[in-house]
């Protein structure tokens, strides 16, 4: 859709509105939490419950997040999950047990109407975010249930060029965005964090995520990894810069979990790390108030 043309009809939500929870321009902060992929029933339903604990003691709007299937490992022997169908299924009685608002990624255009049906969010991951009919199916499927779709910028592309990210989304019928910073590649098996894209993207219009654990990933090698203990420093510069939400994948023991354990954070740590963050988030929405 030609920028000219995007009317206040048409143009992104922001603030976000679902359900109870509100978040974007001048909102508290959201956070995005949960395992890299869903290893175990037990073990989702043990986060769950915790997040959502925390989220009540906090008083702060959680969205449990875990993949149904990792289709980008890096070895074709790793560990991908239970798949779609019993992979929705968890997610949903997350979602009846706890109250908490829940999330996945999607790879295939196919899977977008079931994610949709069960998920507050849809996700499409940082190399897919070019795929046009991966995005407009998801788009489609999301306007259809109501549901936000977030898409993780990829990390070959400029922040300036979301907009056809955005204007794909728009096209497809849903004003529900998020777009989300994750890190853009610097030479090989690094990426770095350009925190001008948070403002840069949501000039587009939408609220912005910081994916705080995929941008210490070290990719390469025989297996990802990744430096968990720069994920705070990250995750507080996201928010300063002025992100709407922080995204930040968690498990009991990180060094036992089956994907992406280096950028995870262990579990305990959660309350701190939120706690840090927004009282960071309500001084930046003082600044930006003007007051």
């Amino acid at each position: 859709m030609p920028e000219s043309s995007v009317t206040k009809d048409d143009a992104p939500e922001n603030p976000i509105r679902f359900g109870t929870t509100a978040f974007g321009a001048g909102q508290p902060l959201l956070f995005i939490l949960g395992p890299c992929v869903i290893e175990s029933e037990d073990l989702i339903r043990q986060v769950s419950e915790r997040l959502a604990e925390i989220g009540r003691q906090l008083k702060v709007a959680i969205v449990f997040k875990s993949s149904f299937d990792k289709a980008n490992r890096t070895s074709v022997h790793s560990f991908r999950g239970p798949g779609l169908e019993k992979g929705l299924a968890i997610l949903e009685r997350v979602k009846q047990a706890t109250g908490l608002p829940v999330t996945t990624d999607i790879h295939e255009a196919s899977q977008a109407e079931p994610a949709a049906a069960a998920c507050d969010i849809v996700q499409i991951p940082a190399f897919l975010a070019r795929q046009t009919d991966l995005v407009h199916a998801a788009a489609a499927a999301t306007a259809r249930h109501g549901r936000v779709i977030n898409v993780k910028k990829p990390q070959f592309i400029a922040p300036e060029d979301a907009r056809h990210i955005v204007s794909k989304c728009l096209e497809a019928g849903n004003r529900k965005i998020l777009l989300t910073e994750r890190g853009t590649t610097f030479g090989y098996g690094r990426l770095v964090n350009d925190m001008r894209s948070i403002p840069v993207m949501q000039r587009l219009g939408t609220p912005v995520v910081f994916d705080a654990s995929h941008s210490v990933q070290l990719p390469g090698g025989a297996s990802t990894g990744g430096q968990r203990e720069m994920i705070p420093y990250l995750a507080r510069a996201g928010v300063a810069c002025g992100s709407d939400a922080v995204f930040c994948e968690t498990h009991p023991e990180p060094d036992r979990a089956l994907s992406d354990g280096p950028n995870m954070l262990p579990l305990s740590e959660i309350p701190r790390f939120i706690e840090q963050l927004i009282r960071l988030r309500s001084l930046v929405n003082e600044f930006q108030s003007g007051k």
